[in-house]
């Protein structure tokens, strides 16, 4: 059973930078420091590190503890408690905007969003106008709609392998179209 003369003792050992006092210390009262940061923290990965720094804290700090009477566990749970409160504190909320947790937001595009995609929406257009009307619905039916090849050969009444051709040949024509 360790007692509170024990813990002092180590303490005093440890601030003259005696490992085996700092070792007995750490296996005396770790589990206590533990719990105190586990507590606030409520991660046990967190809790580890803030426990961690603690007994780093102890070994520099164990020649300013002095004997007033008091536990020394008073000291030690308090060096704990302040580590794992400034871990909580170092926690960084994530930033949200006040438009989004109101929910204020507009899901749409914003005007120059909408004024770019509307340019763009004229040049397409205006380069499948420039195809072949039976090629054109074939390209809009493929890309647009999802249609299949096959669908879209039925539909044109063309065999496959010609609505390959058509598709293939038909972007090929857009991409010069756009790239103007």
């Amino acid at each position: 059973m360790t007692t509170i003369a024990d813990i002092e003792s180590w303490l005093l050992r440890t601030g003259l930078k005696d490992r085996a006092a700092f070792s007995a210390l750490y296996d005396a009262t770790s589990a206590k420091l533990f719990g105190v940061c586990l507590r606030i923290l409520n991660n046990r990965a967190e809790a580890e590190e803030a426990l961690q720094e603690t007994y780093i804290k102890i070994w520099q700090k164990a020649n300013r503890y002095a004997v007033n009477g008091y536990s020394p566990m008073t000291w030690l749970i308090t060096l704990a408690r302040n580590q794992a409160i400034d871990k909580l504190r170092a926690r960084k909320a994530p930033a949200v905007e006040i438009t989004e947790e109101l929910g204020l937001a507009d899901a749409g595009p914003t005007p120059e969003a909408a004024a770019v995609d509307a340019s763009e929406n004229r040049v397409l257009n205006g380069c499948l106008e420039a195809l072949d009307a039976a090629h054109a619905s074939a390209v809009r039916g493929a890309y647009l709609n999802g249609d299949t090849y096959q669908e879209l050969a039925d539909k044109a009444g063309v065999p496959i392998n010609t609505m390959r051709t058509w598709l293939r040949r038909s972007l090929a024509k857009l991409k010069d179209c756009l790239s103007q």
